[in-house]
């Protein structure tokens, strides 16, 4: 049996949760709530290809994965995984495996939107990753005194669980963080898959442990390389006379998933309670907020880098 994961996701970035509980954990059949059964069993599981017509892309699952529409989607959020309504906005639907739940699932992927303009990956070869994933830990130990007064658990950035790799053939950017949250046996790990179209990012943030690393990889490789935008709406479409540019590259596209220090930066406080063996509770960050604040800092001429980011 899979472990019950509980995910957390905001746009442009995802917070992690502490810990999961294990196959040991997971509530035996005869024991979950009717309620609960009833409500899965009234999804409206959809495979094959899937069209995202916010994002004018289309998803092919094929048989191997599900997906749920928006509207269930945040129903799942709220309902079953105890998120507040605004963790829900803008949410486009969620990928899980064939055979899991959405309440018994080794991973679960969040589709979103961000319709940002064109991301340059003109500076694809040269991006230094290793200084984001230092600004991304600058304000760590900040953030973490401010979460022990408040009761919560730590949260350490250990490092890339994958580097960022850009596949220049599809325009998808992979990376990986692996995250240590204090009392936690196994760490977490945070994995975004973001394709990029003419008009903005397609993105499928996943959150699991580190000790599915492999699973979500496979399952990350086939995101990349099954999304597809419409005719129209391709990276290749850009038209630099007419189209509108986000104004960042790639390495402003990873460091937007900062996690801590972007949460400081607006003033927020990732808010994480009561997470137990069996079902853990996690608020995210409102993605309007975050994009406001994005698109400000990140937002360059050329020969700018992403090192003029103050994330202190």
């Amino acid at each position: 049996m899979s472990r019950v994961v509980m995910i957390a996701w905001a746009l442009g970035l995802a917070l992690s949760v502490p810990s999961f509980a294990s196959a040991a954990d997971t509530p035996p059949a005869e024991k979950i709530p009717p309620a609960l059964v009833a409500f899965e069993k009234g999804l409206h599981k959809q495979t094959g290809d899937i069209v995202i017509p916010e994002a004018k892309a289309t998803l092919h699952l094929g048989d191997r994965y599900y997906f749920l529409p928006a509207k269930e989607a945040r129903e799942v959020i709220t309902k079953i995984w105890g998120n507040p309504p605004s963790v829900a906005e803008g949410v486009l639907g969620i990928v899980i495996e064939k055979g899991a739940t959405t309440y018994d699932n080794v991973w679960g992927a969040i589709v979103t939107y961000d319709p940002s303009g064109y991301v340059t990956d003109a500076d694809a070869k040269t991006e230094d990753y290793a200084n984001v994933l230092e600004q991304m830990r600058s304000g760590e130990a900040e953030e973490n005194a401010e979460r022990k007064k408040g009761g919560y658990s730590t949260i350490h950035l250990v490092g890339w669980a994958q580097p960022p790799s850009y596949d220049a053939k599809n325009h998808v950017l992979v990376w990986a963080r692996n995250l240590a949250f204090s009392g936690a046996k196994v760490n977490t790990l945070n994995y975004d898959v973001r394709l990029l179209g003419r008009e903005g990012v397609l993105s499928l943030n996943m959150l699991s442990d580190m000790d599915h690393l492999a699973d979500i990889q496979r399952a990350a490789s086939d995101f990349g390389q099954s999304a597809s935008f419409n005719p129209g709406a391709t990276y290749a479409d850009y038209n630099s006379s007419t189209d509108k540019s986000a104004g960042y590259g790639l390495a402003g596209l990873v460091a937007a998933g900062a996690g801590l220090a972007v949460a400081k930066k607006l003033g927020f406080l990732a808010i994480l309670l009561g997470f137990g063996k069996k079902f853990l509770i996690l608020f995210a960050i409102a993605g309007a907020a975050l994009a406001r604040w994005f698109r400000k800092i990140f937002r360059r001429g050329d020969g700018d880098g992403v090192g003029t980011v103050d994330v202190g």
